[in-house]
C-alpha cells in the first residue's frame, strides 16, 4: 500500500547555507525527500513519521539570521517510483564512475553502477555521495574489510565491491533503506556484501556483522550529530591504521568532529570540499 506523505513548502531568505542546513536538519528527523526550489525547498515526510510539533526541533527555522517561512501540505499517496524515474538523472563521477538507473542507457565509465533510487538517501547528486566517491577511488580496497554506516542504497559499499574489497557490511536504520540496498546488491551482481537493518549498536554487540569486530575502513555519511555520538564505536571498530571517512556535515562543523575524533587516536589525513559539505579521511593511529 502507498501511504500518504507530508510536504512542507519553505521559503528561505537568503537562501545559503540555511537550505542545505534545513535539509540536514529535516533529513535527521525522518524526512525522507527533498526538491529545491527557487526560494527555497520542499520537504517531504511519510504521514506516519510525522506529528504536529516536528519542526520545534529544527533549530535554523528559529535563527535570527535567516527568514524561513512555510506552508504544510498533505500529499495523497503517489507511486513515488515513478515520480523518481521523472527526475532522476545519470551521474557521472570523474570519468570513472557512472551511476544510472534501470531506465537510463548503459553507462561507459569503469565502475557502472547501478541504483533503483526510489526514496533512500545515497543515489550520487547529493555533495557527500559523490565526495565519499571520490574519496574510495583513492583508495586501494583490494581485499579490505569494509563497513558502509547509514548505507542509503548502499552505492558506496557497492563501488567498495567493485573496487576490491572483499568483506564488505552495510547498516542503515531505516526499513526502506534496507530493502533498497538488498535490491541494488543484486542489481550489480555483487557476492561480497551483507546488509543489516539497525544502528552503531549492531557494532558493540559484534553480532551478526562480521564476526572479527574490525574494519580496515569505515565509511559514515550521516549526519553531524549522530557521527559525533557514534564515533567512539566506529574507532573502536577499525583496526590498527584503519582508515575512517565522515561525511553529511559542512566545513564549519569539522572542528567540533576533529575535537571528538582526536579523543579516539584519529588524525585527518585528507579533507574533500564540495559546496561546503565536506568529507573527511581519518586514519587511526
Amino acid at each position: 500500500m502507498i501511504q500518504p506523505y507530508i510536504a512542507y513548502h519553505f521559503t528561505i531568505e537568503p537562501l545559503q547555507p540555511a537550505r542545505e542546513i534545513l535539509v540536514a536538519e529535516l533529513g535527521s528527523l525522518g524526512f525522507e525527500t527533498f526538491k529545491e526550489t527557487e526560494n527555497g525547498l520542499i520537504a517531504y515526510i511519510p504521514k506516519s513519521d510525522w506529528h504536529i510539533t516536528i519542526l520545534h526541533e529544527v533549530f535554523v527555522l528559529n535563527s535570527g539570521e535567516f527568514r524561513i517561512v512555510y506552508e504544510k501540505e498533505e500529499i495523497e499517496p503517489v507511486n513515488w517510483n515513478s515520480e523518481w524515474e521523472k527526475n532522476f538523472e545519470p551521474i557521472d563521477i570523474d570519468d570513472t564512475v557512472s551511476i544510472r538507473a534501470p531506465f537510463h542507457k548503459t553507462g561507459t565509465s569503469k565502475y557502472n553502477i547501478l541504483i533503483e533510487p526510489k526514496m533512500s538517501f545515497g543515489t550520487g547528486h547529493h555533495e557527500t555521495t559523490h565526495l565519499m566517491v571520490q574519496h574510495l577511488l583513492k583508495l586501494d580496497l583490494k581485499d579490505k574489510s569494509v563497513l558502509d554506516m547509514g548505507c542509503g542504497t548502499a552505492v558506496l559499499a557497492i563501488l567498495a565491491e567493485m573496487r576490491g574489497a572483499s568483506i564488505l557490511d552495510a547498516i542503515d536504520i531505516d526499513p526502506w533503506c534496507y530493502e533498497n540496498s538488498l535490491e541494488n546488491i543484486a542489481r550489480n551482481n555483487c557476492k561480497n556484501i551483507k546488509v543489516y537493518e539497525g544502528d552503531a549498536s549492531l557494532l558493540v554487540n559484534k553480532k551478526p556483522v562480521y564476526q572479527k569486530g574490525r574494519y580496515d575502513i569505515i565509511i559514515a555519511n550521516i549526519n553531524r550529530n549522530i557521527l559525533l555520538q557514534d564515533l567512539i564505536i566506529y574507532a573502536k571498530s577499525l583496526n590498527e591504521n584503519g582508515i575512517l571517512l565522515l561525511s553529511g556535515f559542512y566545513q564549519e562543523d569539522i572542528p567540533v568532529i576533529d575535537a571528538e575524533a582526536s579523543k579516539h587516536n584519529l588524525k585527518i589525513d585528507l579533507i574533500l570540499e564540495r559546496n561546503n559539505w565536506v568529507a573527511v579521511r581519518y586514519l587511526k593511529s
